[in-house]
């Protein structure tokens, strides 16, 4: 065989295709199904052939190569560089020497340089940012173009990702997604019978369908007969199932090993509890193992150590770290407690008493140790057992005395004040299971045991009042205080008024009352006192001390008799929290003492008038004449005590010596209004004409005179009297008001617009009259100009909740709640609005919402009649019985007076004798119901 040379075998293994072009056309691995595609690297840089070049993608060679150019250029320094004007493009002088001179040179120019730069660089970077956003707008790049697409492939799930089509790569699909069923195609042979109306159960052994079955047709193996039932292949495979099933059961007990239940709760305590990263465990594990190997006598790296364990499931290994702690430090009372606690109960029992062995004077072990027993008698036991070691224990002796019945404890309590004779607690507790004799010994020993604690001085002034001996209790307080300056203790002010308080709880009032008179003037200046004394028995009230209160105020009024606030004071807190006698007998004392002051004089007589008392009423007011002649007040209180018990002529004749004595506005103005409620209407203009002749500039007289000419259809008379009276009064809103609602009743829209347009000349910035006009505009059915003069109104009037409160529910409904929004950004407080989003949420039917939203209405302006008629309407719809008494009670004790709806009720004079009742029914039934 001849011999072949080894490169000829070379060339000859060698690809024909191997450094030859490829042809037109061919795509690198598109016959194995796989698709080209274009990097950037390709095609360049995203950018267009116009940009501005980027030097950082060029290659390092032209880098280079642009580098020498450059300094070629510097050191071309020839005629041909030379300019007449600039000079040469280049440094002269670069190869001479660089000194001092120079660099100062140097310094110079760039500080000169620096500073012409400072001066436009502002703008020049300004500008440049603009030039370089507006270039990058008109040619984005490529990444730009698709950021917002890109951003979008968050939201693309991963099975959404593996589904993603790919053409022609059907081998990586298959990779790709390799949970997709596989289907193999059956042969003709069966579809032919199957067509053929035959329901076969078995399969045909030459049909090439049962070698698709494992076990079935297989070579070598033969088969008795050319069909297999499929149903025996089926029975088959259950049978295998069964036997693999039961493999799993007990042959013994003949029940499964395996508990559902149990392997679950098997499984839920081996997950850990802790669910913070497993390398921080373990740095955690390592540094306290540090700690304790470096100091094993340190019990707080022991506890640390062993709740890392418990916190991350291994509750074994914390009982056996903390149970080496304990044997490192067996002094550390910490140590076992925590060993006691991470035990299950029996054994923890023995750990604690290990513990108590250890350390017999540690409180806290025995009290665990009584806290492990389950039954009082071992909790007694322990505690005993506990005192004999530690007999001066305090919190020993009173865990013991509660475990004890009342005869029991008598006799602990008497040993424990042996033991521990500075615990003031011990000793209180003993007098109180004592006889008044035995307590008032218990407490004497206990003064000369401690003599420095006031608690014992009071509780011996409250047993002499719970056993009847009143006299007694000052005596007590007067010595506490003299034996306490005596032995040194500071007389603190506010903790003996703290302490006439809780004497005041526990039902010992004369105590309070001597403890407030004997300490209420101990440290306070000469000029404070009357201030002090006050806020005293407003804190008193506060608390719900109302006998510390009275008891600060009577001694207020002994100090100072003479002054009205502090009995008006003490007047309203027995108008509040006292009795009508209480407040009588206050009221009688301070007449006496104040004869000047008509409020007090009237208080006395409305809560005589309030009780059905009349004659007693009448009795004070004629008092309150002989010391008050010529006073307006008791003049009109009078009047009107005899107007509302339909002694009508009385009330004429008062009037007309009120008139007679003291010709005042409100004289006349209430004498005219007993006309007009009697309906005598001539002689109530009568008085009304006279009147303002006397009083031109007292607004009320002319709407009285203008609403009576209407109630008589006079109405060209009443809009004279309108007019005259705004010639004197020009800033009386009401009676703007009535002239723009009589030219509207007259249908004279225009003159009632230009009514409001010169109230609003004359008083600028007025919420009322904006109101008004755009309501006007509202009864006309011009709701664009209604808009038009709100947006006005709002700009003139930012902070008017009257006109929020209406703007909301000029809005369609969608777009109400976004207008509340902003009403209660502008006016969070104002009434007017809570009460508007109380409407709107009943409409809403927001029920809970909406009782919450009144509820903060009638809080916070308690004098706004028409949020409590609205939410008495709400409590009629949606309440209960009980509910509506509870308003009513509190609208009555509120007394509302303003309100527009409120108003019209309680301000028509055929209602004039309306109680507050009444009234709030009456505007119930003229209001609408929220939609």
């Amino acid at each position: 065989m001849a011999h072949i040379p080894a490169a000829t075998l070379g060339n000859k293994n060698k690809k024909h295709f191997l450094g030859v072009p490829a042809p037109l056309g061919y795509v690198a691995g598109v016959g194995r199904g796989a698709t080209g595609f274009t990097t950037r690297s390709d095609i360049g840089p995203a950018r267009d052939a116009n940009d501005v070049s980027d030097d950082r993608h060029a290659p390092p060679a032209a880098k280079r190569k642009k580098k020498e150019e450059e300094e070629e250029d510097d050191e071309d320094l020839n005629d041909s560089n030379y300019d007449e004007f600039s000079g040469y493009s280049g440094s002269l002088f670069s190869k001479d020497p660089y000194d001092k001179d120079d660099a100062e040179a140097d310094a110079i120019y760039e500080s000169i340089d620096k500073r012409m730069d400072e001066k436009r660089k502002e703008y020049r970077e300004k500008r440049l940012k603009e030039d370089l956003e507006r270039y990058r707008q008109e040619r984005p790049k490529i990444q730009q173009q698709f950021s917002d697409l890109k951003r979008n492939l968050i939201a693309v799930s991963e099975e959404e990702w593996s589904n993603l089509p790919e053409v022609g790569d059907s081998r990586n699909k298959k990779q790709r997604n390799p949970r997709a069923e596989k289907f193999t195609p059956l042969p003709d042979s069966v579809l032919s019978r199957n067509l053929g109306g035959e329901s076969a159960t078995a399969i045909d052994g030459r049909s090439g369908l049962a070698s698709m079955i494992p076990g079935v047709a297989t070579p070598g193996m033969l088969t008795p007969s050319g069909d297999l039932d499929l149903r025996k292949i089926g029975q088959a495979r259950n049978t295998l199932m069964n036997v693999k099933l039961s493999q799993v059961s007990d042959s013994v007990a003949g029940q499964t090993v395996v508990d559902p239940k149990g392997y679950l709760t098997d499984l839920q305590s081996m997950i850990p509890t802790y669910g913070g990263d497993i390398n921080d465990i373990k740095k955690a594990r390592m540094l306290l193992k540090s700690v304790r190997e470096t100091n094993p006598y340190h019990p707080p790296a022991w506890i640390a150590s062993a709740r890392l364990e418990e916190v991350t499931g291994k509750l074994q290994m914390a009982r056996n770290l903390i149970m080496r702690g304990c044997e490192q430090n067996p002094q550390s009372e910490d140590l076992w407690l925590e060993a006691a606690r991470l035990q299950p109960p029996d054994t923890a029992k023995g750990v604690i008493a290990q513990a108590a062995r250890r350390i017999p004077t540690s409180v806290r072990i025995w009290i665990k140790a009584a806290d492990l027993e389950t039954e009082p008698k071992a909790k007694r036991r322990v505690f005993r057992k506990a005192l004999e070691h530690i007999p001066n224990s305090v919190r020993l002796w009173k865990a013991a005395v509660e475990m004890e019945n009342p005869e029991d404890a008598k006799i602990l309590l008497s040993r424990a004040v042996e033991c521990c004779g500075t615990s003031v607690e011990l000793w209180l507790a003993l007098a109180r299971l004592e006889t008044y004799e035995n307590a008032r010994k218990v407490l004497n020993k206990a003064r000369e045991k401690i003599p420095t604690d006031r608690q014992i001085w009071t509780t011996a002034a409250k047993l002499e009042e719970a056993n009847g001996n009143i006299h007694m209790v000052e005596k007590i307080i007067d010595r506490a205080l003299s034996s306490l300056s005596a032995n040194g203790v500071e007389i603190n002010r506010d903790q003996w008024l703290q302490e006439a308080i809780e004497a005041e709880k526990s039902g010992a009032i004369k105590c309070c009352q001597a403890i407030v008179r004997a300490v209420i003037a101990t440290g306070i200046d000469e000029e404070d006192r009357k201030q002090t004394w006050i806020d005293d028995a407003e804190n008193c009230a506060k608390e719900g001390a109302y006998e510390c209160a009275r008891a600060v105020y009577s001694y207020a009024l002994s100090e100072f008799p003479s002054k009205k606030s502090i009995w008006l004071r003490a007047a309203y807190f027995e108008k509040n929290h006292g009795t009508r006698e209480s407040l009588e007998a206050l009221l009688q004392k301070a007449v006496a003492h104040c004869p000047q002051s008509e409020v007090l004089w009237l208080m006395g007589a409305k809560s005589k008038w309030l009780a059905g008392d009349v004659p007693a009423a009448r009795g004070i007011l004629s008092l309150a004449f002989q010391a008050n002649p010529n006073s307006e007040d008791i003049w009109l209180a009078a009047v009107k005590l005899e107007s509302e018990n339909a002694e009508y002529e009385r009330a004429r004749r008062l009037l007309a010596k009120a008139r007679a004595s003291a010709p005042t506005p409100r004289v006349m103005m209430k004498s005219a209004k007993l006309e007009w409620a009697l309906n005598n209407l001539e002689d109530a203009l009568s008085l009304l004409e006279d009147a303002v002749k006397v009083f031109p500039d007292f607004a009320k007289l002319w709407m009285m005179k203008g609403q009576i000419e209407e109630q008589k259809d006079l109405l060209e008379r009443a809009g004279e009297s309108y007019n005259a009276g705004l010639k004197r009064c020009p800033n009386s809103i009401p009676l703007w008001l009535l002239l723009a609602a009589l030219e509207e009743k007259r249908k004279l829209l225009t003159k009632a617009r230009s009514v409001l347009e010169r109230g609003r000349l004359k008083n600028p910035k007025n919420a009322l009259l904006w109101l008004a006009a755009i309501r006007i505009e509202i009864r006309a059915g011009m709701k664009d100009m209604a808009n038009t003069l709100m947006a006005r109104a709002l700009q003139d009037c930012p902070n008017a909740g009257e006109l929020w409160a209406e703007s909301i529910f000029l809005e369609a409904r969608p777009q109400r709640k976004t207008k509340s929004v902003d009403a209660l950004k502008k006016c969070e407080h104002d009434p007017h609005v809570l009460l508007a989003v109380s409407k709107l949420f009943w409409s809403e039917r927001k029920l809970q919402k909406c009782r919450d939203w009144f509820n903060r209405t009638i809080k916070i302006d308690p004098d706004f009649g028409d949020a409590w008629a609205y939410f008495y309407k709400f409590e009629l719809q949606h309440g209960t019985e009980q509910q509506q008494n509870e308003l009513i009670e509190r609208c009555n004790a509120a007394e509302p007076k303003h309100g527009e709806e409120w108003c019209k009720v309680s301000k028509n004079i055929a209602n004039w004798c309306y109680k507050t009742e009444d009234v709030l029914k009456g505007v119930v039934r003229i209001l609408p119901t929220p939609i």
